[in-house]
């Protein structure tokens, strides 16, 4: 799978997919950045006039609730039922569900709309499915991403989506499939918003290969894991990794990427 997994993030790069990005103020600039070093293009609009339209202009949409607002909620949810309505992949990063009424009441709207990929932290895909009655630290997990693989499975067999765990392992998971991705380094979780520029990148690789979301969303979390994996070993501390990851996701290699991806694939549904 590794050489398949190379063979997207060319792909990325080669047709460098438009992807449309509703997300939160704290994060905006650093996505638009990764997507840009990875080779996208991002929109970054959210304006209710213009959104639809965006969402018929781009590959695919990615949704962010990080800094919700009545505004804003308005407009995922137009976005949202465009994409659903023109069949055109979205993303969906429920930033902090679990952690107010608010969050909760507006995934749940959401998810009507039945997104393509689902990517948050184990807390979060836990609160999403209803498997526990735990609430979020803040943006942050307070379980381990193998701890949720139920929680996406449910996710996945109810709404069809394609469902990735965020952790020291990432998971993705797929009806009957499960992807294991173990690359990365805990400096990683020092920089705010590289959770939400992983949910960015799969929305550019489900732009670009919208028929293959599993092979799309494992491709987009190991070329982030991998990157920063590379990006740490030259960093003195937080402010140069995120620096030099966007340095690694724009110039890696493909000996670089082969040799230190870390991925396994399962068709059993067994936990």
């Amino acid at each position: 799978m590794k050489e398949s997994l190379w063979e997207s993030i060319l792909s990325v790069k080669q047709n460098a997919p438009l992807v449309h990005n509703i997300t939160n103020y704290v994060v905006m600039n650093n996505t638009a950045n990764a997507l840009l070093a990875a080779g996208a293009s991002p929109i970054m609009a959210h304006a209710h006039p213009e959104v639809e339209d965006m969402v018929a202009l781009c590959g695919a949409t990615v949704i962010n609730i990080g800094t919700l607002s009545e505004y804003w909620v308005e407009s995922m949810l137009k976005a949202a039922a465009k994409a659903h309505d023109l069949g055109k992949p979205w993303v969906l990063d429920p930033v902090g569900a679990g952690a107010t009424a608010y969050r909760d009441a507006t995934v749940a709207e959401l998810l009507e709309y039945n997104p393509t990929v689902i990517r948050g932290n184990a807390s979060e895909i836990m609160a999403l499915a209803k498997a526990s009655q735990t609430k979020t630290k803040g943006v942050d997990s307070t379980h381990q991403s193998t701890e949720a693989v139920q929680a996406a499975l449910w996710l996945s067999q109810t709404f069809g989506a394609v469902v990735c765990i965020s952790g020291a392992v990432d998971i993705v998971v797929s009806g009957d499939e499960k992807v294991f991705l173990k690359n990365g380094h805990e400096l990683m979780t020092k920089v705010t918003g590289l959770g939400c520029s992983a949910t960015a990148l799969i929305g550019a690789f489900v732009a670009n290969d919208a028929a293959n979301p599993v092979q799309a969303t494992a491709a987009a979390m190991a070329l982030l894991s991998v990157a920063g994996e590379l990006a740490e070993k030259q960093s003195a501390g937080p402010g140069s990794l995120q620096v030099n990851l966007l340095d690694k996701l724009h110039n890696i290699t493909e000996a670089e990427f082969l040799e230190i991806v870390s991925v396994e694939h399962s068709a059993s549904v067994s936990v």
